[in-house]
């Protein structure tokens, strides 16, 4: 866990690698917003996690297939961190660092949106 057992709230992954891009192929959906506020999330080092990238997941902030059918050409962005920590991970499925929270959120944009049923 963070220092002090605090949230990690990152920006990049800790070992300084790059963050892999959360794949779409042309003609793909937008992701729906899941949540207007992030995820607090345990990870262990070494465990793959698949982040939902679409919104349609009932196990958010993880995939459980639902963009298969919900939406077709988005895939969930699979990471492996490198230590273990408790971070916050998106739920607006608008961060510009995928997984992790950027404080996209908070935007007019993210928080006027209606959220799926």
């Amino acid at each position: 866990a963070a220092a002090g057992g605090g949230v990690r709230r990152c920006r990049d992954p800790s070992d300084g690698s790059r963050i892999p891009a959360v794949r779409r192929s042309s003609g793909a959906p937008l992701p729906v917003i899941a949540a207007k506020e992030p995820f607090p999330v345990e990870l262990e080092a070494g465990r793959t996690y698949a982040w939902c990238s679409c919104g349609h997941s009932k196990r958010q902030p993880f995939c459980d297939g639902a963009h298969k059918k919900a939406a077709p050409g988005l895939s969930p962005l699979r990471f492996t961190p490198q230590e273990d920590a408790r971070v916050w991970l998106c739920g607006c499925k608008r961060t510009r660092t995928p997984p992790y929270c950027d404080g996209t959120h908070k935007e007019e944009a993210v928080q006027g949106a209606p959220l799926p049923p």
